[in-house]
């Protein structure tokens, strides 16, 4: 291996949030496995927080500004959050750039999620390579791209929609929140749409995705934007085993209570707990959360269900006693690990990207509930493109009842189309694992990516 002083330097510039910044950290440690040297920028509130310090394992740390260096509450909401962090992050990663470039270390390349279209900017007025890596799915990155240039005209009001690479058509249900609902999220609006205000700037774009898991939307894509798939970014002991001592999913904004759940999933038999988590982000209705746990209770399965701290008043009173037999209620746990225990038998989740592409890179079959934003796209593609779960109905007033939760676990756990689902599930494990090995495609996109990177010093 080439000594450090003389290895490509790439920067990678993640929206502060853990479901973005725990991809990017994942890649990058692919990247410094193959022979690159790599700085993660994170903000200043969460390396504080957090007590980072200046690296994880070999991946060096950095921070940026985003204006609220004690945290983002001081923002209020999360509008004037995006807008100080357009207006501070492009001037603090400008210093920390030319910082580095009269260092002996230069930076050669930078790495950036879309949502910070100005990290691209600031590349190209240092004359650097810019990658780009989205966090969607790709057919979700293609929709939005499809409304950026009109070709799908917000809000979709008419149906059923037919986008060129998605394998299904969609209906008002299956398509992102912004593009159904636009004036109810103008800020996230702005900012998805803003990723591809100046992509063509970028000299690459990578998906966090594998080829057979999208091949026909990624070739389409493909047509219009130099595309490389390099996913999934998970820890590569649940892949390809190729990088050592790597068995820690990332950054955790939580404090994680990890002993506990895996303690509790060695009692449990194989494919017997359904594991129930809705994301970092997700805020539940008290009606929606007491369904969910009379609708876990009802299942008659053990489960383990994630509720964080600012969501526990809204469990039923007494539900958790009435439970202490089937179920384990605890504040967070790294989520991979769960999904990867052999007791996990079902995933009811929030259909987040990156839960999507855990539970299908570990063989996972899932219980969908979306939220919001891309989830239900992904939703869709889970139980019609990829038949891997089962979708649960919202009734009148927008409430999945337990009586459709326990119909919807029982239908995975032991159902006919639940063994459809756990041979799918299966299948795409050992696809996720092959695009990740040597040879794969995901791999050699990457070897790709990093000889154009070395290409660049």
């Amino acid at each position: 291996m080439e000594k450090m002083v003389n290895r490509s330097h790439v920067l990678v510039v993640p929206l502060p949030g853990a479901g973005h910044i725990n991809p990017m950290l994942q890649f990058s440690r692919r990247l410094v496995s193959k022979g690159l040297k790599v700085t993660f920028v994170i903000t200043k509130f969460i390396s504080k927080s957090r007590q980072l310090g200046s690296s994880i394992g070999s991946i060096q740390l950095d921070t940026i500004s985003d204006g609220y260096d004690d945290g983002f509450n001081q923002a209020g909401s999360w509008e004037p959050y995006l807008s100080s962090l357009h207006d501070v992050g492009p001037k603090t990663l400008s210093e920390l750039i030319k910082r580095y470039q009269t260092s002996s270390c230069p930076i050669h390349a930078v790495i950036y999620e879309p949502f910070l279209a100005w990290a691209l900017d600031v590349a190209k007025d240092f004359r650097l390579f810019a990658a780009a890596f989205f966090t969607h799915a790709c057919a979700v990155d293609y929709i939005f791209y499809n409304v950026y240039h009109e070709v799908l005209k917000m809000p979709v009001s008419s149906t059923p929609v037919l986008i060129e690479g998605v394998p299904l058509l969609l209906e008002l249900q299956d398509l992102p929140t912004f593009v159904v609902l636009p004036d109810s999220y103008p800020a996230n609006v702005k900012m998805t749409m803003s990723q591809f205000a100046n992509l063509d700037k970028a000299d690459w774009i990578l998906i966090n995705t594998f080829y057979k898991l999208e091949c026909e939307v990624v070739d389409t894509m493909s047509k219009v934007c130099p595309l490389l798939t390099i996913g999934p970014t998970i820890p590569s002991i649940y892949l390809d085993k190729s990088i050592e001592d790597e068995d820690d999913y990332g950054i955790s904004l939580c404090e994680i209570d990890a002993s506990l759940s895996i303690n509790w999933l060695s009692t449990k038999p194989t494919g017997s707990v359904v594991y129930v988590s809705f994301g970092s982000c997700a805020t539940l209705s008290s009606k929606q959360m007491e369904e969910i746990a009379w609708g876990l209770k009802r299942s008659n399965f053990h489960f383990l269900w994630v509720v964080m701290d600012s969501e526990k008043g809204k469990i039923p009173e007494g539900f958790v006693e009435e439970v202490e037999n089937k179920g384990l209620l605890v504040n967070w746990s790294p989520q991979v690990k769960m999904l990867a225990n052999k007791a996990v038998g079902c995933f009811f989740t929030h259909c987040g990207w990156n839960s999507t592409i855990e539970a299908l890179s570990l063989g996972v079959p899932m219980v969908t509930m979306p939220g919001w934003s891309d989830q239900q796209t992904n939703s869709k593609l889970v139980e019609d493109a990829w038949k891997v779960g089962v979708r649960a109905k919202v009734d009148e007033h927008g409430i999945v009842k337990r009586e459709e939760i326990a119909i919807c676990i029982k239908e995975v756990m032991e159902g006919d189309r639940g063994r459809e689902m756990k041979m799918n599930s299966k299948k795409w494990k050992e696809l996720a694992i092959e695009a990740t090995s040597e040879g794969g495609t995901s791999d050699t996109n990457i070897n790709v990516l990093v000889a154009m990177l070395r290409s660049t010093k």
